[in-house]
């Protein structure tokens, strides 16, 4: 086997502690029908000698009987081990497989394509730090409607890692247009969803292209093959360290002398002698020991199950969570989340469910349905319900507060499932949602699709055509994006005075600014950028619907946002201009050391480093300051209002 080494010969031990040592990838195969999720699985255990004498002689015998491959080698019978599925040749339960290499341990879970098991996908995704989303490079008609929501349920589940494998690429010749083809249309359907590190890599799963090994058909990729990406991939920032949880499972209790709160460790770590709080009691004490099967230790991280003991007498039970007094999750019986409706009787709404959550089990109803989300153009759309396998945002109650965090920012805290009374029967898991429920500081964008520039102020008597004529221009809002650094305030500084000199009714407004004062609660999450850029857009179109032209300087890395901007501004009176200045130049203009702080992990989400920053695809202009001065630009971007009739 390919993790074998001459340790086993020679030091057994020492073997057994390297091997035990290695890092574990948690991944996930998944996609449409008959897409190739199990012969890919199979075909990696085979070519990285992972199959054993004696399943191999029952997979050759297997394969005659019941393969699908002409009575070669069918590695899809690795995975597929239920009778139906041998017969059928399809996925129906998620299988698991686990196997190493010599640089990591993997667990692959196997999960099916048909709309049926959605549910099941669902399940295997859950826990995955990777996803290879596999695609038939024979599909004429783009990202089949099963790859999309597989897709969007792997965003929601906030899975960062995915590598989108263009599988039977020998039956369209090896071709790199088809392939370049398939890149493009996913990439143009993906654009909305939250995939930070996605990745294309042809192959052939059946003959093994660029599985383990590099293919000889296809020299025109010059990329890694699976097998080497799976196994260098960096997943070790992937876990919250930051904010220490620990829900109590169980109170040890041996004997008189020793009193054990255990429990996995949900994100962050804990050492002895620390400060700890039980929640919800609200009872502090200090951490004396952590207690593993192998004796203390001094430090425990998630997700590691330890027991630990206080150096007070305090209360705790199953259900509390023990943080640090300084860093509390939020306490609520009433938010919002994503659910994933995974039972084939419909959601009701105001009917009592079970929800599981961490170790509490407590009952409560799925108030309201906010939206239904389409998973072919991922518009929302209003529903009475949720059915089989769709997706919506729901308010929820429950009977008591939980202790919870965002799921993207704890997927163990943030995470639930809704069980049926009756039944027992698992029916949806859900995803609790940044800030909400919290009134004062939530982002709304999706409370309302309600067009802002549709609703005319009904209580002024100076209608718009009056103060066109009045100030001789058209209002409008001019959105200059671009990175840090870019250039971009300068310029809008510099519109805003030639404007004012040539007698136009205008203003400036910029991201600093309006964090100092309208904004000024909002932190750099890329939830916090999209709620002050819905903040600023709202200024902009009160500034416009008092005749006014508006010059906004924003890094707005998301299109998506711009997109919602757009929308609320009113689409004939937005328009975008692209400050293109290269990431190096916005280094050397760096007076704050921001980029240096990204880089050494200070700064989280910050656009260019550590966040991406999605390009106007359609800007209705593009600037370059280290081509033009900031003069320059300045006029281009008058000249661009002059054009289109805003002034005269």
């Amino acid at each position: 086997m390919s993790h074998q080494s001459d340790l086993i010969a020679t030091d057994i031990d020492a073997y057994l502690k390297q091997h035990e040592q290695k890092q574990l990838l948690r991944l996930i195969t998944c996609g449409s029908v008959d897409d190739g999720k199990s012969t890919l699985i199979g075909r990696l255990l085979f070519d990285s000698k992972m199959v054993y004498e004696d399943h191999l002689k029952q997979l050759e015998v297997d394969s005659k009987l019941v393969g699908t491959t002409g009575g070669q080698i069918d590695t899809a019978l690795l995975m597929d081990g239920l009778k139906a599925e041998r017969e059928q040749g399809i996925t129906i339960d998620v299988a698991y497989r686990y196997f190493s290499t010599a640089k990591r341990k993997f667990i692959i879970a196997d999960t099916p394509g048909h709309e049926q098991y959605t549910r099941n996908m669902a399940t295997g995704a859950s826990s995955a730090d990777l996803a290879v989303i596999l695609i038939d490079a024979r599909h004429d008609h783009g990202v089949l409607t099963q790859t999309k929501r597989h897709s969007f349920i792997v965003s929601l589940l906030g899975i960062r890692h995915v590598v989108v494998a263009i599988n039977k690429m020998d039956l369209v010749d090896y071709s790199e247009e088809r392939f370049e083809e398939i890149c493009d249309d996913y990439r143009s359907f993906a654009t909305r969803l939250d995939l930070p590190d996605l990745h294309f890599i042809p192959i052939s799963a059946l003959n093994g292209d660029n599985v383990v090994d590099r293919s000889e058909h296809m020299p025109w990729y010059t990329g890694s093959t699976l097998m080497n990406f799976l196994e260098n991939v960096y997943i070790g920032s992937d876990r919250n360290l930051q904010d220490f949880r620990m829900p109590v499972q169980y109170v040890n209790r041996p004997d008189l002398n020793f009193r054990g709160f255990c429990g996995t460790i949900s994100s962050g770590i804990i050492r002895a002698g620390e400060e700890i709080m039980v929640l919800p009691s609200g009872q502090k004490s200090h951490v004396k020991r952590i207690v593993t099967f192998d004796g203390d230790i001094d430090e425990a991280f998630a997700p590691q199950s330890v027991t630990l003991t206080f150096a007070d007498e305090i209360d705790a039970s199953r259900g509390d969570m023990i943080v640090r007094p300084g860093n509390l999750p939020r306490s609520r019986s009433e938010f919002d989340a994503m659910l994933v409706w995974m039972n084939a009787d419909g959601m009701v709404p105001g009917k009592t469910y079970l929800f599981k959550h961490t170790t509490q089990t407590l009952p409560g109803t799925i108030d309201t349905l906010k939206y239904r989300v389409d998973v072919n153009s991922l518009h929302r759309s209003p529903a009475p319900a949720l059915e089989l396998n769709e997706i919506g945002r729901v308010g929820i109650t429950l009977s008591a507060p939980i202790h919870m965090d965002a799921y993207r920012k704890n997927r163990s805290t943030g995470a639930f499932i809704v069980v049926d009374r009756l039944t027992n029967a698992t029916v949806a898991a859900g995803m609790i949602l940044d800030k909400s429920g919290d009134a004062k500081n939530r982002t709304v964008w999706d409370d309302s699709d309600a067009d802002a520039s549709t609703s005319p102020n009904a209580v002024s008597q100076v209608s718009a055509d009056d103060r066109a004529a009045r100030f001789g221009q058209r209002p409008a809002t001019v959105l200059l994006t671009g990175l840090t650094g870019s250039g971009k305030t300068s310029i809008a500084h510099a519109v805003e005075r030639k404007l004012f000199d040539a007698g136009r009714a205008v203003a400036s407004i910029d991201g600093e600014t309006v964090r100092r004062g309208l904004s000024r609660d909002l932190g750099f999450t890329a939830e916090d950028r999209s709620e002050n850029l819905r903040r600023s857009g709202h200024l902009a179109h009160t500034l416009n619907d008092a005749g006014m032209i508006c010059i906004a300087s924003f890094v707005a890395p998301s299109g998506d946002v711009r997109q919602k901007v757009a929308k609320l501004i009113g689409e004939g009176k937005f328009l975008v201009v692209h400050v293109a200045t290269p990431v190096d130049v916005c280094r050397q203009r760096d007076t704050k050391g921001q980029y240096a702080k990204a880089d050494a992990g200070e700064l989280v989400n910050f656009p260019g480093v550590t966040a991406t920053y999605d390009v106007p695809e359609n800007a209705d202009l593009t600037i370059d300051t280290t081509s033009d001065t900031v003069d320059q630009c300045a006029d281009a971007v008058v000249d661009m209002l002059r054009s289109r009739g805003f002034i005269k």
